[in-house]
């Protein structure tokens, strides 16, 4: 028996029950439909014959394919000639062929979309803010004669601002590729707020940029509105997103939590590989809000992550399995552009599943293993269904958002010691 396993013999895990938490569900009947509506009123910006850009991100947001697809439909209809720029700033490992990779992960391929997709690292440098940091955007779409932005309206999970994570962040990071995120990160989050949306400007000013296409998704990653901004509507729009953004973020509706368990992180799920905002664990004094966690646990990685472990690094406990699918050069890269390398240190590693969670119950700092207050999620994009532990139930019944749907059960664990 090995160190490990001695120190961590005999800590009970507890019984586990499933919980159905409730949020507002406002949600779009037709994206598409919506979307076709919505472009009808920035047909007069689109020239026949003229060659358009189309940023699209790495973000598993709902709908991106059919409102892709949908987007260059309408441009060839208009008699242009639309391509796709992948616009996501350092993810797929800092590559034009991993950028354009992470897309048809996504689903968005050239022969879903119906155009061709130009992926390269390549960028050309088009202003500076006052405090001297430049301003990059994609070479492909520096030559386009238009540009089109698509990305979901977010809450950011490392500031705050009226501008977060949405078209603005898309122009001034994502299509400014690797150099982009990398300058409008050298200052640190705490400037983010300013810095983003005056790149975007800049942008907005300097190249052919027609128009945004903007989603917010309720509780449960659906679309729940739909709006097309033209260029000069970007800036003062998009901060009422933002806020519908915040309202219809779900959450955990536990405030304590002792040991938070993640099946699995990446960056089709969060920037952070897990949103900060469900988990409460920011990689930056600059944001806040969610449950206090005592340990956090994260366990694997998506497959659509490739590898890309960002994130483990303000967990806990991890596992030697996560450990060893991790591709340290694409993790690395992300905290080496965003300068924030917390995210990308590796947690401790235990050897399955199941220790790693008696790890977590073992350091939470509480007198009675027994009484271990426990949650368990898929990832944070899934927190409709939770598990909690036998000592939470009292709070889940009285407590408007949350009902038990399982009788207790035990953790299924394999030979290995890891979940079934």
């Amino acid at each position: 028996m090995s160190i490990l396993q001695e120190l961590v013999q005999g800590i009970p895990v507890p019984k586990m029950a499933k919980v159905k938490q409730t949020f507002e569900i406002t949600q779009l009947e037709d994206v598409v439909g919506t979307l076709k509506a919505e472009l009808e009123g920035v047909k007069d910006l689109i020239k026949p014959g003229a060659e358009i850009a189309i940023a699209v991100g790495s973000r598993g947001t709902d709908g991106l394919v059919e409102i892709t697809a949908t987007t260059v439909q309408f441009l060839k209809d208009c008699g242009a000639k639309p391509f796709i720029v992948p616009s996501m700033g350092s993810h797929g490992g800092a590559t034009g062929p991993g950028q354009k990779a992470v897309l048809e992960h996504l689903g968005v391929s050239e022969e879903s979309a119906g155009c061709e997709i130009r992926s390269s690292m390549e960028v050309v440098k088009i202003g500076e803010l006052p405090n001297g940091l430049p301003v990059y955007i994609d070479k492909y779409a520096s030559e386009a004669d238009g540009i089109v932005v698509i990305n979901r309206v977010k809450p950011h999970t490392a500031f705050r601002g009226k501008v977060e994570s949405g078209i603005m962040k898309m122009i001034s990071i994502g299509l400014g590729k690797q150099k982009g995120a990398e300058a409008c990160h050298q200052l640190g989050f705490k400037h983010m707020a300013e810095h983003i949306p005056a790149m975007a400007k800049i942008a907005i000013e300097k190249k052919p940029i027609l128009f945004g296409v903007a989603t917010v998704e309720n509780a449960f990653d659906k679309v729940a509105k739909l709006q097309v901004l033209r260029a000069d509507e970007i800036e003062e729009k998009e901060p009422a997103l933002q806020e519908l953004a915040k309202k219809l973020l779900p959450k955990i509706f536990v405030d304590q939590i002792d040991v938070l368990v993640i099946d699995q992180i990446g960056k089709n799920i969060s920037g952070d590989g897990m949103d900060p905002n469900i988990t409460g664990r920011y990689p930056t004094p600059y944001a806040h809000g969610g449950p206090e966690v005592s340990k956090m646990v994260v366990l694997d990685l998506t497959p659509q992550t490739e590898g890309n472990a960002n994130g483990v690094g303000t967990a806990d406990f991890t596992t030697q399995r996560l450990v060893d699918k991790m591709d340290r050069e694409a993790t690395y890269a992300n905290g080496l552009t965003s300068t924030v390398v917390g995210p990308t240190h590796i947690s401790t590693a235990m050897p399955n599943d199941k220790m790693a969670i008696q790890a977590a119950i073992k350091t939470c700092n509480i007198l009675d293993f027994t009484k271990v207050k426990l949650v368990r999620i898929k990832d944070t994009l899934h927190v409709g269904e939770i598990e909690v532990s036998e000592n939470l139930l009292d709070y889940v019944k009285e407590h408007p958002n949350m009902e038990q749907v399982s009788d207790l059960y035990d953790f299924d664990f394999n030979e290995e010691g890891n979940f079934k």
